[in-house]
């Protein structure tokens, strides 16, 4: 069989006028063969169809993949080649590749974007995803949980955390463990304007940023930067994750509840996220960490405390809305027969007597602080009520709705009597 090469050449030959003969001579072919290809000059060429998929290898999992893709769309390749070697595929990444082209909807094309890059241990991106899922620990209950999520701007390194909230305490919180996680902390890092991160801007249209988010950047020496109102892709490093880990990990698995999502979520980043070959890159994750991580920022000598101040000032004011409605006992400093509106400065020490625990069990990630609070200051000779013994029945025989109204109408008359708040706590409102 002739090449193309040598097609072109001899049907040049013979418009140049070298006989049959001649370029017989000159190509080592058989004349009736120039002939032929003379004759038939230069044919568009024909390829059979391409079997999709490689059925000799992935027949027996056709079925599989359809059904996948047909409950969860968005499932990638990568995640679905290895659920099928889970069950005994030795073929090729790119063949299951083709063969779920070819059964997706058709997508249109992608615009072309150029990525900025940025120099090791400089930038990192932060930012909040939502997602919703079923825990089997609650059956029948949809509970919304907020993955937090840190990348390295120039190793993509992936740390992420599912959290129940993405309030203030739980940013600091989950920048320490990021820092703690990376051992060390990049020079600048990017948010969006997140009500946590920015609280608006002055007259000159400066940002400005959260007094404990700032508290938090110098400690670790680190200077935060929001990006441009209304384009998240000024971060996509951080913004392209969430899609990647909606994807290849949370879809199509089962979670027990929020501890069991995060040990799954840690194990994939450890043997999938983070040991890959990243799209854009084309480094091996681990490998590029270990060369960025050596110019991090050192962390400092003590650890950042003013999370737990932060959380000592919320249970506090908690503390103090519930002992509004309750009666301090015999026992306790300016103790009282009767209901006060609000406890007096003399018995704040009783009040404060229980924080430590009380703080202990919201670090665990509990909730319902209130109701907790009068269960940990429930113990003999420390608090108790007019007509039953333990905050317990309090919250057995009222609802917190209606604990809550009651709370803020004995903060509204002690304003109203005294001028100022209770304590100089500042009673939250709707």
């Amino acid at each position: 069989m002739i090449r193309l090469g040598e097609l072109m050449m001899i049907l040049e030959l013979h418009r140049q006028g070298v006989s049959i003969s001649a370029i017989a001579r000159r190509t080592g072919r058989d004349p009736k063969t120039i002939r032929k290809y003379i004759e038939r000059g230069v044919e568009a060429p024909v390829y059979g169809p391409r079997a999709l998929g490689r059925p000799n290898k992935l027949a027996p999992y056709l079925e599989f993949l359809r059904e996948r893709v047909t409950a969860f769309p968005d499932l990638t390749a990568a995640r679905l080649t290895r659920e099928i070697r889970e069950l005994g595929y030795m073929g090729a990444y790119t063949a299951v590749k083709r063969f779920l082209a070819a059964i997706r909807p058709e997508n249109g094309p992608k615009p072309f974007e150029v990525r900025f890059e940025t120099p090791p241990g400089v930038q990192a991106q932060v930012d909040f995803a939502r997602f919703i899922v079923d825990f089997t620990d609650e059956p029948g209950i949809s509970r919304i949980v907020w993955l937090f999520s840190l990348v390295l701007g120039h190793s993509r390194f992936l740390f992420a955390r599912y959290v129940m909230h993405q309030d203030l305490q739980t940013l600091l919180r989950c920048h320490m463990q990021a820092f703690e996680t990376i051992d060390g902390v990049p020079i600048e890092i990017l948010y969006d304007r997140m009500k946590t991160a920015v609280t608006g801007e002055d007259e000159q249209g400066h940002i400005i940023y959260n007094r404990s988010l700032l508290a938090l950047a110098g400690h670790y020496r680190f200077v935060p930067r929001a990006c441009r109102p209304y384009r998240a892709k000024t971060k996509g490093k951080v913004e392209r994750p969430f899609s990647y880990i909606r994807k290849d990990f949370f879809l199509g698995r089962s979670f027990r509840n929020l501890e069991d999502l995060n040990v799954q979520l840690i194990h994939w980043l450890d043997t999938v996220a983070n040991v890959r070959v990243h799209g854009t890159t084309q480094r091996i994750i681990a490998d590029a960490f270990a060369a960025e991580q050596s110019e991090l920022q050192l962390l400092p000598a003590g650890r950042f405390d003013a999370v737990l101040k932060l959380e000592a000032g919320s249970a506090t004011m908690e503390w103090s809305l519930l002992a509004a409605t309750i009666t301090a006992s015999p026992t306790a400093p300016g103790a009282s027969s009767k209901s006060s509106n609000c406890p007096t400065r003399s018995g704040s020490s009783t009040w404060v007597r229980s924080l430590p625990s009380i703080l202990s069990w919201r670090g665990a990630g509990n909730t319902g602080s209130i109701l907790r609070i009068g269960q940990v200051a429930a113990a003999p000779g420390v608090v108790t009520t007019q007509r039953m013994q333990s905050p317990l029945a309090v919250s057995a025989s009222m609802s917190l709705c209606a604990l809550w109204r009651s709370i803020r109408r004995s903060a509204a008359n002690w304003r109203g009597e005294n001028g100022h708040e209770p304590w100089g706590c500042r009673v939250p409102r709707r």
